[in-house]
């Protein structure tokens, strides 16, 4: 990968060391890293000013370290295995590596303290163990060709590049969602909506309204888009949720599940206050999957067995005898039923038997799926209409003719 690809357009603030910022701002933002705490920074902007350049100190050593991993660094283009980056900790990391195994895609990790592994079902495929953050990053700087992150950090890190791409938008874990939330105390007590909280007269140019938050791209924005003109952000390690009681931040912009956490804080959410809803995604680029015919092979197995298997959760299929004069009659009575449609319908079948030496069919099988809220019901009604030795049993998958997301993905591409 050339230099040139990290240069950011014009309207990004630049840095004056060898390399330009990891963290591209607007031009009504700056971005100042301070002298007294390097685990601190913070964020200012101004509605009716311009910001001033953004600025990070690097050591002859680390530019030249920096230099050498994106001069030599691996691009889809010089090799031969295919890259899936996976969260390496935490909730989501043990909730993707279920999925894949619900898949029959099991990932292979003999030695726990490496961040490579395989996934034995599909050849040619390295699995990366990276930070969700670094999964990103890495999926820009064509070292990944797909990746499972948050929609949240898809959204912080990827800064709306264009080469990212969503192939699946809805794995069905990691929910949350963005949100701002502000102390149910004080000056606060009657505020219960971002434009209320954008309106406080508190909030001037000498004294504007402290936001403590870890995402300092979509923060920003978010407030800038929702009128806020007197805003600064500080991000910090540790929990978010203490800023506004130890005095640091008037509030705080983080993610948020069932808002327990929140309610033992004394904070609250307010209307209008969410950023984002974020679940696990997989992602890839646009140029990995245009370029390489192996990555797209992959990337629609991959797609098609999460779809697959996505959809049969909470189905059932629902299988029972009943008497009747013909397929037609016995498929009339199931459909009079609302909630025995199926997916397309119900499968209706004779079942044979042998009587006085003959072989006769007086009952017909129906198959059908239902949902799992509709069980119980979908079986009472089947009941009704002569339905008996009623069997349940789970589904795994549902493979559809045509994959839809597989289709809307070639659409994006223009394959």
């Amino acid at each position: 990968m050339s230099l040139s690809r990290l240069q950011q357009p014009c309207y990004l603030q630049q840095c004056p060391s060898l390399l330009s910022p990891s963290i591209p701002l607007p031009c009504s933002f700056s971005f100042r890293v301070s002298p007294y705490s390097q685990r601190q920074r913070r964020l200012h902007f101004d509605g009716h000013t311009s910001s001033s350049a953004a600025c990070c100190s690097l050591s002859q050593q680390q530019q030249s370290q920096i230099l050498s991993s994106v001069t030599n660094g691996s691009t889809v283009s010089d090799r031969k295995e295919i890259r899936l980056g996976l969260p390496s900790k935490g909730r989501m990391a043990a909730d993707t590596l279920d999925l894949l195994k619900d898949c029959q895609l099991s990932v292979k990790h003999v030695n726990p303290r490496q961040y490579v592994a395989e996934i034995p079902q599909l050849t040619n495929l390295e699995v990366w163990f990276q930070r969700p953050k670094d999964i990103v990053r890495k999926l820009l700087s064509g070292d990944l060709d797909l990746g499972i992150v948050g929609f949240d950090t898809f959204s912080e890190f990827g800064l709306g590049n264009e080469d990212l791409i969503i192939v699946h938008d809805a794995l069905g874990y990691g929910e949350c969602r963005l949100s701002i939330a502000i102390p149910k105390y004080g000056i606060f007590e009657n505020i219960n909506s971002l434009r209320e909280l954008a309106q406080m007269p508190q909030w001037t140019a000498e004294k504007p309204l402290r936001v403590a938050t870890g995402f300092s791209h979509l923060g920003p924005k978010f407030m800038k888009d929702n009128g806020f003109t007197h805003v600064t952000f500080s991000t910090a390690d540790g929990a978010l949720e203490a800023a506004p009681a130890m005095g640091i931040a008037d509030a705080i912009l983080d993610l948020v599940s069932s808002g327990t956490t929140l309610k033992e804080n004394n904070l609250k959410e307010i209307e209008g206050g969410v950023v984002l809803e974020s679940q696990a995604v997989l992602v890839a680029t646009r140029k990995s999957l245009i370029q390489g015919e192996d990555v797209r092979s992959i990337t629609k197995e991959i797609l098609e067995r999460f779809e697959a298997h996505l959809r049969a959760g909470g189905q059932f299929t629902v299988t029972a005898n009943m008497r009747g004069r013909s397929t037609e009659e016995v498929a009339a009575r199931v459909l009079s039923q609302p909630s025995l449609s199926g997916l397309q319908g119900p499968t209706v079948s004779p079942v044979f038997c042998k009587r006085d030496g003959e072989v006769v069919s007086d009952f017909y099988a129906i198959v059908i799926c239902v949902p799992k809220k509709a069980l119980y019901e979908s079986v009472q009604q089947l009941r009704e209409i002569g339905g008996s030795g009623v069997l349940i049993s789970p589904l795994t998958y549902i493979f559809e003719e045509v994959t839809p997301r597989w289709q809307e993905l070639l659409l994006k591409l223009e394959l």
